[in-house]
């Protein structure tokens, strides 16, 4: 394993070629953006290069993939986006966690195994990076990599509100524009249009909201009851996280999704510096300050306590 500068993994890429470009499970919008970016920009110099999705493309990213078509070639050099841990490769890790030759990522956090690592905590999304070293390989930013690329930031950023925003990031906004993103179209997409079943399940998960350590935190869940009654998929659920914090006085919202796998999928979003990265790690998790997550087994009732009380440790 290697800490390399960006410079170095612009000449990784420029050097090689019939990439592999991986996503951590439960595809965002910042590990698609990152991946359907570089692909374009890989693509766009000769050389071949396929997104490999881990999971379902979720509908709402769709516009992403609008003129990407699978190419056929034998994988000589694999790359992971926004992937922060061997376990966040999901489905994939079997296959590929030893066989990563190059690491771009923006979580402190990142515990990566990779022949090659560039990690930059202080972008607000690894979308970030992925412009500075489209740039870097002196590759033209074309539309549909801007559009790519500004998903990630806007997604990861809340649309520009979240604490991770920094001057830098809304310069790169401004570049992305100028080279022809259709930011009103995303930001539409990811901010605005919501399905009927996502209000539904909206409107349920607040019904599940409790508040703990003196309405300092606030907990809302989802059961694979509640999802299989609304015949709701990861659409819905994306965003359900940023609800708890959203309410006065709470500095730690905690939002549990339960998986079929037995586990349930954890967020944390904070205010006021309470570190959600170090919150998640008590449970193998991780990532930013203000935003993280992990996976912890058990059922609603015991994985509930448990977080309760780690939050009553921490508020």
């Amino acid at each position: 394993m290697k800490k390399i500068t960006l410079l170095d993994a612009s000449t990784l890429l420029l050097s090689n070629d019939n990439f592999h470009i991986l996503t951590h499970r439960y595809p965002d919008g910042d590990t698609l953006g990152c991946a359907f970016a570089l692909c374009y920009a890989l693509r766009s110099i000769g050389k071949k290069a396929n997104v490999i999705i881990n999971g379902n493309l979720p509908s709402k990213f769709t516009y992403l993939a609008e003129k990407y078509e699978k190419q056929d070639f034998e994988c000589c050099y694999v790359v992971s986006v926004d992937v922060a841990a061997p376990s966040l490769l999901g489905d994939l890790q079997s296959e590929y966690e030893d066989k990563i030759d190059l690491c771009l990522d923006h979580h402190g956090s990142n515990s990566m195994v990779a022949k090659n690592i560039f990690v930059d905590a202080t972008c607000a999304a690894a979308c970030e990076i992925i412009h500075v070293l489209i740039k870097a390989m002196k590759i033209k930013i074309t539309p549909d990599i801007a559009n790519c690329i500004y998903t990630g930031i806007s997604t990861d950023t809340g649309c520009f509100c979240y604490t991770n925003t920094t001057a830098q990031t809304h310069r790169i906004a401004a570049e992305l524009i100028e080279c022809g993103c259709d930011f009103n179209k995303i930001n539409r997409i990811n901010f605005e249009t919501k399905t009927r079943a996502k209000i539904k399940m909206e409107r349920m998960v607040y019904d599940t909201m409790e508040f703990y350590c003196s309405g300092k935190c606030a907990i809302i869940y989802t059961t694979l009851a509640m999802q299989k009654s609304l015949d709701a998929g990861d659409d819905e659920m994306e965003g359900l996280a940023s609800i708890p914090r959203q309410i006065e006085g709470v500095k730690m919202g905690i939002t549990m999704r339960e998986k079929e796998d037995g586990t349930f999928k954890v967020s944390v979003r904070t205010n006021d510096g309470i570190n959600a990265s170090d919150f998640c790690a008590r449970f193998g998790g991780g990532g930013h300050i203000a935003a993280s997550g992990c996976s912890i087994k058990g059922d609603l009732k015991t994985v509930k306590y448990m977080l309760i009380k780690a939050a009553e440790e921490v508020l």
